[in-house]
């Protein structure tokens, strides 16, 4: 419930405090008496777009604070979820700047306004004239029907459900579209990846190859030079081994006479120790050239296979060309998991849409029979309220659509006056009796519903007299297990209040302010007096106002 209100530099309003009270409270003055400026201040602590021009001095900042009792409303979720501290008495705090900048606070904690709003849906709810025509909107209507058939559990179900569903139809055609892609290449490339496949890479292998076809290319040089060099090495008069061993027996025989002709001696015996090996393995080598003309060809193929598939593929190595041939081999393998992937996600869909089917059914059969409850209920009341040869036909079709709240389409069609036809509720309703069934219909809801804080703004308009007092009822019955407020311009209401407020203007030389004010019991008689028979009050007005009072 709302406990206070706190106001200052805004509109018409320099400073403002007013507390307010549990049950039925009427809000009543003048026309321009700035009832719509405390609407418009309740609507910005509620997440309302602020403006600059609604500062009242625009050097200084607009802070508007309102406090609610917020016991029994279940909140503690929603402020656990946005990080906010709970509390029983909660503070909200808007405040516009100088700059035009806004900001906003529950319970000294900065929010911004998608949180806001959420959490002033919860707390308070402003029926303006605008509003009565959310009676003509489908969506309006099923929550009308919804809160009778107490379907909010399912439809919550519903909700979650749909939400999967739809997120795996995204992934069901995210994956039908790769494998459509994927699937116009299938061929070519399964056709690459056996290709190289085919070819046997192995990294390291072409520079092997390579050097095998050149040797082959060159059997007859490397023959030729590797014989002459074993004979220049070898020759037993002036070859360079008989050459040195003649070296080292000459320096041997001067080693002992000094350190250095040893240290000479014994690099020289060094270099014919050598010269032996490298004779032993040109001889080797010699033996080991060999030319075979199939190998050969074979090497030859390969490497060409190999420069073919480097420039298809335009890479420079078979490690590159085996990094493509495993990136094929992952999309031929991932045609077969995306396949699987499609089953899965289908029959997915498929247990999805039978879950689905059957709680819209379950949803579909509760509106069925709450449909008579609420036509029983509008008739009942609305007749109190002065129509009584109204009727209502309310047509439910079950459809084989996914809608955001089951499968069905409704209709809300109405007859106003006996013999007329049924039509739908803005074509046929005037604007009183718009007013009048959006009273009932709130009445209604306020049975099967937890409601916020209801503010009236003028839903009596277009009414009067006997009617006027029964809307009365309506709200003060209402009030017993909610904070009502009625905005009115009618006495019969304004007196069926437990609390009744005035908003006034006052003016001086320098400017006019709005202000709100409780008023006392003779303070109470005198203005529904006034709003009975104008400034000029009467003794009959004063008399008729106690009377409605009493």
């Amino acid at each position: 419930m709302l406990i206070s209100l706190s106001i200052r530099n805004y509109a018409l309003i320099e400073k403002l405090n007013i507390d307010f009270s549990a049950g039925f409270s009427i809000i009543t003055g003048e026309t321009g008496a700035g009832k719509s400026i405390l609407l418009g201040a309740l609507g910005l602590v509620l997440g309302k777009r602020a403006d600059l021009a609604s500062l009242k001095n625009k050097e200084e900042k607009c802070v508007i604070e309102a406090q609610f009792d917020i016991t029994h409303y279940s909140l503690q979720k929603f402020f656990e979820e946005n990080d906010l501290d709970f509390e029983n008495s909660t503070i909200i705090r808007r405040e516009i700047l100088p700059s035009g900048k806004s900001r906003a606070f529950v319970n000294d904690t900065p929010v911004n306004l998608q949180e806001l709003i959420e959490l002033g849906d919860q707390l308070l709810d402003i029926h303006s004239q605008n509003q009565t025509q959310s009676l003509t909107e489908t969506d309006f209507q099923f929550q009308i029907v919804d809160a009778i058939a107490q379907n909010e559990s399912l439809l919550q179900n519903y909700s979650n459900q749909l939400k999967e569903h739809k997120s795996v139809q995204i992934q069901l055609s995210q994956k039908e579209k790769e494998l459509k892609n994927l699937s116009l290449e299938e061929d070519y490339i399964q056709f690459l990846y056996t290709e190289l496949e085919q070819a046997q890479l192995i990294e390291g292998e072409q520079e092997e190859l390579e050097s095998i076809f050149e040797k082959g290319q060159n059997t007859e040089l490397i023959k030729e030079q590797l014989a002459k060099s074993i004979q220049l090495t070898d020759n037993e008069q002036y070859g360079v081994l008989s050459q040195l061993k003649e070296i080292k027996t000459a320096i041997q025989k001067i080693s002992s006479i000094a350190s250095e002709y040893q240290l000479v001696f014994e690099r020289v015996e060094s270099l014919h120790i050598e010269l032996k090996d490298i004779l032993n393995e040109l001889n080797q080598l010699s033996e080991s050239v060999y030319f075979d003309p199939e190998e050969l060809e074979r090497v030859n193929q390969k490497l060409q296979l190999l420069y073919t598939l480097q420039k298809k593929h335009q890479v420079n190595s078979v490690s590159e060309l085996v990094q493509i041939k495993n990136s094929l081999q992952s999309k031929v393998s991932s045609l077969s998991e995306l396949e699987n992937d499609i089953q899965n996600l289908k029959e997915a869909k498929l247990q999805l849409e039978n879950e689905l089917k059957l709680l819209a059914s379950k949803i579909h059969s509760n509106r069925e029979i709450a449909i008579p409850k609420l036509i029983h209920q509008l008739k009942e009341m609305l007749v109190l309220l002065g129509m009584p040869d109204v009727q209502f036909k309310i047509e439910l079709d079950f459809t084989p659509n996914f809608y955001f709240n089951g499968f069905d389409t409704l209709q809300f069609l109405v007859a106003v006056n006996k013999g007329s036809d049924f039509g739908p509720i803005k074509k046929v309703a005037s604007g009183g009796e718009l007013s009048r069934i959006m009273l009932v219909v709130k009445a209604i809801l306020a049975d099967y519903s937890t409601l916020p804080t209801l503010l009236f703004d003028e839903i009596d308009t277009g009414v009067s007299g006997e009617i006027a007092d029964k809307m009365g009822e309506i709200m003060k019955a209402m009030s017993q297990n909610r904070q009502i407020f009625a905005i009115t311009h009618l006495p019969q209401i304004a007196a069926k209040g437990q609390t009744h407020y005035k908003v006034f203007k006052v003016t001086n030389a320098y400017q006019t302010e709005s202000n709100i004010t409780k008023l006392n019991q003779e303070e109470r008689v005198l203005e529904i007096a006034q709003m009975l028979s104008g400034a000029k009050v009467s003794e009959s007005a004063l008399l008729h106002a106690k009377d409605l009072l009493n």
